[in-house]
């Protein structure tokens, strides 16, 4: 189950699942080695449990927006994975410390109705309406948004519209926090966003451990080859030029020389413990000190043990000449600069420090003064050298919690997928639909109870229900007659320009996930540019209907697509059937007192392509994969959301719909590389064909010249891939040829890339080896 989509779900929850998990979750909170990870299995459990015992007695009613027993859809239900609500609000359980201190410091009982009942006195009022001057409070689950409303009305002159809310909130006011945690940090900048925050920074550079493998390499060039380079010189000086050794008599200086290297020897071997190869007794370095040891214990070298000794010293010197020759020292140096690089260890507690005075729950504006070269007074008070540059390593997790524009975080790097910009975004629309408020105070309490909302996580709805929405909350409602429509249109759909090219110029051939449409959606409706924005819907769980939105997205695609374009005749569409059936489903809905749930025509000319696309999708192959042949042809005629994007909302492309044709592509053939010799290929194939629809779709918007010299571009970017990409995508390419040629992409060496089959994938057929591999085939 996908949490974040509104889509179709199953006619029935299953137990089955919970029982499931229940099991999952009591297996890892006995056996799991880590206590930590025991603990979190042991509350999963609780969860679990509590999700079985309310649907066994009928306090849960799972699939319903209403799960919960006597709490309505405006709160926030504790939910665990797959949707399935634990009976428990959010915003309920035993007193926080905050508020035991509210109450404390308030001199009322250390209870949730005590504490609303002081909150809605003079004292109290006044204290919400400090913290909504200020902007110091946190709201984590939407609730606590609630009495800073209260008292903004009371402020702004409303207090019936105030009264008429506290009435809504009085019945949950023993069970429910409607009152914010207070914060020493100020509400966050509305232009800036983080994926990380610098406690988030804090926690990754604290982690970071000695690597052994890196201090056992600087141990080696730091301590034991100049240790190595001592014993050699001492060897050396009783050598002659034929390599004889011979050993001085016992009242020769050497000898007391011999006993001091041996002292050396063993506190370092007791100070440096990472190496060990001086221990083996084979190694050159063991051979010499173990015949220094035979030397100074007064015994005669035997001949075996004097013949291992010969070569040791005569192959260290091959290898790396004289000790004290040019050569050799040259080398030394060289390799003693490496050994006194800093560890990324020693950095990152450098960085650690410089980060130690910024606010733990903020991101950082200034990366760059953070990760500058280890300063003089720092290498002083470390040790670490004095200019030392911050590797790459000890950067990401830094660079992870700049704050900034979206756009500036994508450019960067920091945001690498649609999927991170999907958890980024929603603290943009917060801004950006909180701006329709004059009052500073009310929209800062806008964009909190927003970011809050988003952190909801989604029921698990049956019968085509929708997920609440924010503006069914109740102190959403109270206040929405403040709102100033004078601009707020205007900046909604300049954000949802912003993101949405965004999404499709960094993140070209990608799926747009269902978290990011769920906030282009808040951002269309509130520009109320009739731009519907679709799901990517679940093929496991769809039950075989659409909502109306799919039908009026097809028919925005069919006003851009329409007339013969190349996406048209590429997927055989009769988009003038599509914007007819559109007309005759909008006018039955007229007609209707209540508008229709769903799009029987829509669903309908969805299978019946689906089946002529994949013959025997009726009868044959998997479920899921008879749902998906179904699904993936709404995806083509609504373009999902592309049309919309570009038709309704006017997204930019950038440097060009060609230019994005041919970056589309170049996903197309990551995703095909992936085919090769993987054993679960068919979602690659889906991604595949998802990235070359886009293609098709970014081509079909060029004129018709520019269409063949683009063509002709992402073929010689085809002939440059591996041959088993190349192969698998060239019945595609005849195809589209074909189309553009006036023909049909199914024709002869042509094929139509679809994602989905109830049968044998031709994309999966291994394509016959290129004359490079058949050549290196041949080699003995």
């Amino acid at each position: 189950m996908n949490d974040d989509a509104e889509q179709q779900h199953p006619t029935e929850a299953n137990p089955g699942y919970a029982a499931g998990q229940l099991a999952a979750a009591l297996r890892t909170a006995a056996l799991h080695p880590d206590p930590a990870t025991r603990r979190r299995g042991a509350e999963r459990g609780r969860r679990w449990r509590a999700v079985l015992d309310g649907m066994a007695n009928g306090l849960l009613a799972i699939g319903s927006r209403t799960p919960v027993a006597g709490l309505p859809a405006w709160v926030t239900p504790e939910v665990v994975r797959g949707g399935f609500a634990t009976g428990e609000p959010s915003a309920g359980g035993p007193l926080l410390d905050h508020e035991t201190a509210a109450a404390r410091r308030a001199g009322v009982p250390a209870t949730r109705r005590a504490l609303f009942a002081h909150h809605l006195s003079d004292d109290g009022l006044a204290r919400l309406q400090a913290l909504l001057d200020s902007g110091r409070y946190e709201v984590t689950v939407p609730e606590e948004a609630a009495l800073l409303t209260v008292a903004w009305l009371v402020r702004a002159g409303e207090p019936a519209a105030a009264l008429d809310l506290v009435e809504e909130l009085a019945p949950f006011a023993d069970r429910l926090r409607f009152a914010p945690r207070p914060s020493d940090r100020p509400a966050p900048r509305p232009d800036a966003v983080h994926r990380s925050t610098v406690a988030d920074a804090r926690a990754a550079l604290a982690a970071r451990r000695p690597s052994t493998a890196v201090e056992t390499q600087r141990e080696a060039l730091a301590v034991w080859q100049p240790f190595g380079d001592e014993l050699l010189a001492h060897w050396l000086e009783t050598t002659d030029e034929q390599g004889h050794i011979h050993v001085p008599g016992p009242a020769d200086p050497w000898h007391g020389r011999s006993a001091a290297l041996l002292r050396r020897y063993r506190d370092l071997a007791r100070r440096h413990t990472y190496c060990t190869g001086h221990l083996r007794a084979k190694e050159n370095l063991g051979v010499l000190r173990g015949a220094l040891e035979e030397t100074v214990a007064a015994r005669e070298l035997a001949p075996r043990r004097l013949g291992l000794l010969r070569h040791a010293v005569a192959s260290m010197v091959r290898k790396r000449g004289l000790p004290g020759s040019a050569e050799h020292t040259a080398l030394r140096r060289r390799q003693a600069a490496h050994a006194a690089l800093p560890s990324h260890h020693a950095l990152a507690g450098v960085v650690l420090d410089r980060l130690s005075g910024l606010p733990r729950d903020g991101g950082i504006d200034e990366v760059e003064t953070v990760l500058a070269p280890v300063s003089e007074p720092e290498a002083d008070r470390t040790g670490v050298p004095a200019g030392a540059v911050v590797p790459a390593a000890v950067r990401r997790p830094v660079e992870a919690a700049l704050s900034a524009p979206v756009g500036t975080l994508v450019e960067r790097g920091v945001v690498p997928s649609a999927e991170v910009l999907a958890e980024l975004v929603p603290r943009i629309v917060a801004a950006t639909t909180a701006g329709a408020h004059r009052d500073p105070a009310l929209r800062s309490l806008a964009a909190a109870n927003y970011r809050a909302f988003r952190n909801r996580r989604s029921l698990l709805l049956l019968d085509l229900q929708r997920q609440v929405r924010v503006e069914e909350l109740p102190w959403v409602r109270a206040v929405a007659g403040r709102r100033d429509g004078s601009g707020a249109d205007e900046a909604a759909a300049g954000a949802l320009r912003r993101l949405g090219g965004l999404a499709v110029r960094a993140f070209p051939g990608t799926v747009l996930p269902n978290p990011l449409v769920r906030e282009l959606a808040v951002l269309g409706r509130q520009a109320e540019l009739g731009a519907p924005f679709v799901e990517e819907l679940a093929a496991d769980i769809f039950m075989g209907a659409f909502t109306p939105k799919f039908l009026t997205a097809a028919r925005i695609a069919a006003e851009l697509l329409g007339e013969g374009s190349l996406y048209e005749r590429y997927y055989a569409i009769d988009y003038a059937a599509v914007r007819d059936l559109a007309v005759v489903e909008a006018a039955e809905s007229l007609r209707g007192s209540r508008g229709a749930r769903t799009s029987a025509g829509f669903a309908a000319l969805c299978r019946r392509r689906a089946a002529e696309s994949a013959p025997g999708t009726g009868r044959s192959g998997s479920s899921v994969a008879r749902n998906g042949t179904v699904i993936e042809q709404a995806q083509i005629l609504t373009t999902h959301n592309l049309a919309t994007l570009v038709h309704r909302v006017g997204i930019d492309p950038g440097a060009g719909w060609d230019d994005l044709a041919l970056r589309c592509f170049g996903t197309v053939c990551r995703r095909t590389r992936r085919v090769h010799r993987d054993p679960r290929p068919l979602g690659a194939v889906k991604d595949a064909a998802y990235a070359w629809r886009q293609m098709v779709f970014h081509l079909s918007l060029c004129p018709p010249d520019r269409q063949r010299r683009t063509l002709d571009r992402v073929a010689e970017e085809c002939a440059r891939q591996p041959w088993h990409v190349a192969g698998r995508l060239a019945p595609a390419l005849t195809g589209l040829r074909q189309v553009l040629s006036g023909g049909q992409a199914d024709d002869g060496a042509g094929r139509r890339l679809l994602g989905w089959s109830t049968g044998g994938h031709w994309l999966l057929e291994e394509p016959a080896p290129g004359p490079h591999e058949r050549r290196a085939a041949r080699r003995p």
